[in-house]
């Protein structure tokens, strides 16, 4: 699992691995039973704390996206197919979007740019966990 962080940005590195982890899970590069790295492996392989690591996976727990077990440690449980959402996820979900796009308008983004971008992502998501297709060139005609 490659997780891009960025040690220097203003949002907090556990927020960052669950960010990046939601994005993986959505575009199907982390597919139900995908086993994560440990905490502490993930924490040494960037040099930050285990706790670190540790609040971010218990997040995404919390959320339903994670199993955390003795045996296996950290194992995708949802993917973008597994049905409707847990209870309670639309309005949180609600809060954030809301927070966000009011950013964009406070920033005087047009609603028609903020939509086109919002669909832009889904299309991104939706097309990243689409099996590759191959085409064949056909016989002579």
């Amino acid at each position: 699992m490659l997780i891009p962080l960025v040690l220097t940005s203003e949002v907090p590195i556990y927020q960052q691995i669950r960010d990046r982890t939601v994005e993986g899970i959505a575009n199907g590069a982390l597919p139900t039973g995908t086993v994560l790295p440990s905490t502490r492996a993930l924490a040494a392989r960037f040099g930050i704390n285990f706790h670190t690591v540790n609040k971010a996976y218990d997040l995404l727990r919390q959320e339903g996206l994670l199993h955390l077990t003795r045996k296996h440690g950290a194992v995708v449980a949802r993917d973008h197919n597994s049905g409707p959402p847990a209870p309670g996820f639309l309005a949180d979900w609600e809060d954030r979007a809301r927070t966000l796009l009011a950013e964009a308008h406070a920033h005087g983004m047009p609603s028609t740019e903020s939509l086109a971008r919002c669909r832009a992502l889904l299309d991104g998501f939706e097309a990243a966990a689409q099996p590759a297709h191959i085409e064949t060139a056909s016989g002579g005609q």
